[in-house]
């Protein structure tokens, strides 16, 4: 039997191994599943949000344990990994609160005598997640789903074993009808059977462009609904007329949060000539200062990168933008000793044509691009096969007014690029289909029926 090994990024050990589902097992979970759902979907929505209230005070309640699994198997540092665990408890919490609200019956004025749509749970829907946010991620996915009234079924990374048996212990701790939220500990390659599977009726994916594409496809030939979070290349605008310290400050934030390793960090800094200089010098005090080393240390502010594979790739980006003619103050070796870290990185004089701007730069690395004005500034920012988000940093008008201009799901004026359970988050163009979160998210796993009442009115 095939066994998830959990190699730890900071000294690159195996940590330990956690066997795969053998196919009476896989299909165990499979009619569990379906036949949690049967009942579930019957349930009121007060009892729905007893099980998401309930689960989200367990994670309170072993905020400390559950922070250090994502600590120990891909390295985030614990402040943050805290910080994630009391985010996915108030994902929770949200839509134990507002799931009825979003999914209030709307009336529609017609020719019946009573007409209108009412939102009813789809079935049996498979959660794909990747390893940079494991308990957000799963809680992303699965807290509107479930409060819709479906069952969940989550296939989570392969190198993040722990974290993805603990989620599935979460529910079964805070006694959730057995089969309601299934962890299945698989191999990648089995997932295309899993999507196949006519209990299946959706499935959500967080991950790689390729990934990304393999999925769709598969869930499209079966005539099957699916929504996709993939990459991002975020633009970060900074204008002359900018409060550069603040911008300074929530970029620095936006780059380094989780290593960089981030779908929504500010990925391509893009600046405004007159003020470029002070922006970069104003940048790079706050980069310098930050303290690489190891993710349980308190005092750590950038972790080392999950994968060994990652880093390498990391590392090429870098070394091609710096041969194409781009600068390195900061940064840009790679250190020795063990684990997978990459030091904070600051690339200048960054065009358009070299890789830190064509791909996406999945770590530590900030990357300046200088612009002549706004009007380059949004051309630059929008030449991207991506378009998951943006942030633009100027007068408050002028931001609302640019946000019409910027070919991305969400902007952020003069704050940070971050998801909230409030509201939806998606991407366009290779950056995704579909939204999460808010009350656009809950909509997408639900079938909006149609209810017509004659007789007709006279």
């Amino acid at each position: 039997m095939t066994k998830l090994r959990s190699i730890n990024p900071t000294t690159g050990a195996v940590q330990y191994e956690v066997e795969a589902l053998s196919d009476d097992a896989l299909e165990q979970h499979l009619a569990g599943a379906q036949s949690a759902f049967a009942d579930w979907k019957l349930a009121r929505f007060s009892d729905r949000a007893k099980v998401l209230n309930d689960v989200a005070a367990l994670m309170r309640g072993d905020i400390e344990n559950l922070a250090r699994l994502m600590t120990d198997e891909m390295g985030k540092p614990i402040r943050e990994a805290r910080g994630e665990v009391e985010k996915a408890a108030w994902c929770a919490e949200h839509y134990a609160e507002h799931a009825e609200s979003y999914l209030a019956t709307e009336q529609i004025v017609s020719d019946a005598s009573q007409s209108y749509v009412q939102y009813r749970p789809l079935g049996v829907i498979l959660g794909i997640l990747p390893w940079n946010a494991p308990f957000w991620l799963a809680f992303r996915f699965a807290a509107p789903t479930l409060m819709a009234g479906n069952a969940c079924l989550m296939k989570h990374d392969p190198h993040v074993p722990g974290c993805a048996e603990a989620i599935g212990q979460l529910f079964e701790r805070a006694g959730a009808p057995a089969g309601l939220f299934v962890n299945l500990p698989l191999e990648t390659e089995r997932v295309a059977d899993v999507i196949r599977d006519r209990r299946v009726q959706a499935v959500s994916y967080t991950g790689s462009e390729r990934g990304g594409g393999i999925v769709a496809s598969t869930a499209a030939a079966e005539i099957k609904h699916s929504v996709l979070e993939l990459g991002g290349s975020d633009p970060a605008i900074v204008l002359a007329d900018a409060d550069l310290e603040k911008a300074a400050d929530t970029i620095c934030l936006s780059r380094i949060i989780n290593a960089g390793q981030s779908c929504i960090a500010a990925k391509r800094i893009i600046v405004e000539s007159s003020v470029h200089d002070d922006f970069v010098e104003l940048l790079h005090e706050r980069l310098a200062r930050l303290k690489l080393g190891d993710p349980s240390d308190e005092a750590t502010d950038v972790g080392p990168i999950a994968r060994a594979d990652l880093r390498e790739n990391l590392h090429r980006q870098v070394g091609e933008t710096v041969a194409a003619g781009a600068l390195c103050p900061l940064g840009g070796e790679l250190p020795e000793g063990d684990g997978y870290f990459y030091p904070v990185t600051l690339l200048t004089g960054v065009t358009r044509e070299m890789t830190a701007a064509r791909e996406e730069t999945f770590g530590p690395i900030a990357v300046v691009m200088k612009v002549a004005d706004e009007d380059e500034a949004v051309e630059l920012a929008n030449d991207t096969d991506y378009g998951l988000a943006a942030a633009v940093w100027t007068r408050t008008e002028r931001g609302v007014a640019m946000a019409n201009r910027l070919e991305t799901g969400q902007v952020a004026i003069n704050g940070i690029v971050k998801t909230d359970p409030r509201l939806p988050s998606g991407g366009i163009k290779r950056s995704g289909i579909g939204r999460e979160l808010g009350p656009h998210g809950i909509r997408e796993f639900v079938n909006a029926q149609q209810v017509w009442v004659g007789p007709v009115k006279a």
